[in-house]
C-alpha cells in the first residue's frame, strides 16, 4: 500500500481542512474590513487547495499561489485545479517562484499555513519575508498565519493519529534548544503493515508567539492580533472558535492564528 500511495493526497486527507481554514480568513477579513475580500494569495501554496476552496467560494474570488516546488505545483494543476470548473479555473494564477521575490496584484488577503513560514530560521529572514508579504498586500489587506507551540512543541517525539485508511505520524525528530532549530518528518503507516517513511521532511526554527509579533512590527505591520481558541465548557476541549485574544492557555499543544494589519 505505501508503494501505490499518494504522498500529496494523504497530505491533503491527514493536515489540512481547507474549508474550515476559508471559513475563517473569509470571516476575520469581513469583521474588520466591513466587505468580503476577492484576491487571495497563498504563500508556500503546495498544491494550492487552500487557493482552490478560495475561488469555489464566490464568484467574484480570485487566487494566486505561489510556490518553489515545480512537482508539487504541477501536481496541484493535475489533481486540484482541474477538478475547478472553467470559469473558476480562469479565476486561478499558479506561480513558480520564490515568496521573497515573487510580486503579484496586491491581495485582499495573504497566507502562509501550515507553519511554512517557519523554514527561516533567522530574524532577518524573518523580517525579510514579512516586508515581502506587506508589499504584495492592498492598503486594507490582511496577513494571516497559523503557528503552534506548548511544552511538548520543544520535545523530540513522535504522534500517531489514525486518519480514513491510513495512519498519519507526526515525527519531532530533532531539537536544538541553542537555536530552536528543529527537525520534523511526517510518515504514513497502512494496514498491510507498509510504511512510507519520510514522505515529507521540514528543518525548522520553532518560532515563539512575541517573537513573530515583534518581528511583524518591525517589517512595518500596523498591528498583530492572535486568534487564541475556546473551551467549550462542557468537554474542556477546543471549540474551534478563533478570537483575539491576550492570553492563552499553558497547554502542551495549541494552534492559533495570527492576523497581521498592514
Amino acid at each position: 500500500m505505501a508503494e501505490e500511495a499518494d504522498r500529496h493526497a494523504l497530505y491533503q486527507d491527514a493536515v489540512q481542512d481547507v474549508e474550515t481554514e476559508i471559513d475563517f480568513v473569509d470571516e476575520v477579513y469581513e469583521e474588520l474590513r466591513g466587505r468580503p475580500a476577492s484576491l487571495l494569495r497563498e504563500d508556500f501554496c503546495g498544491t494550492a487547495n487552500t487557493a482552490c476552496e478560495w475561488v469555489r467560494r464566490r464568484k467574484s474570488n480570485r487566487a494566486i499561489g505561489v510556490d518553489l516546488d515545480e512537482e508539487v505545483l504541477e501536481w496541484g494543476r493535475r489533481h486540484n485545479v482541474e477538478e475547478l470548473s472553467g470559469a473558476q479555473r480562469g479565476r486561478i494564477q499558479l506561480i513558480l517562484g520564490d515568496v521573497l521575490e515573487t510580486r503579484t496584484e496586491p491581495a485582499d488577503l495573504l497566507l502562509a499555513m501550515n507553519f511554512s513560514y517557519f523554514l527561516f530560521r533567522t530574524r532577518d529572514g524573518l523580517r525579510d519575508y514579512y516586508r515581502a508579504v506587506r508589499e504584495n498586500l492592498a492598503e486594507d489587506g490582511l496577513f494571516i498565519m497559523d503557528c503552534y507551540g506548548g511544552y511538548d512543541a520543544p520535545r523530540e517525539l513522535t504522534e500517531p493519529r489514525q486518519c480514513d485508511g491510513f495512519t498519519y505520524i507526526w515525527d519531532q525528530a530533532e531539537f536544538n534548544p541553542i537555536t530552536n532549530g528543529m527537525v520534523c518528518h511526517i510518515h504514513f503507516k497502512f494496514p498491510d503493515k507498509s510504511r512510507l517513511r519520510r514522505a515529507f521532511s521540514y528543518h525548522w526554527r520553532l518560532w515563539s508567539l512575541p517573537e513573530i509579533t515583534e518581528v511583524l512590527a518591525e517589517a512595518g505591520f500596523s498591528q498583530s492580533d492572535v486568534y487564541w481558541e475556546g473551551t467549550d465548557e462542557e468537554t474542556g476541549e477546543g471549540n474551534e472558535v478563533y478570537e483575539p485574544s491576550l492570553e492563552g492557555d499553558a497547554d502542551p499543544g495549541w494552534i492559533c492564528y495570527i492576523v497581521a494589519q498592514k
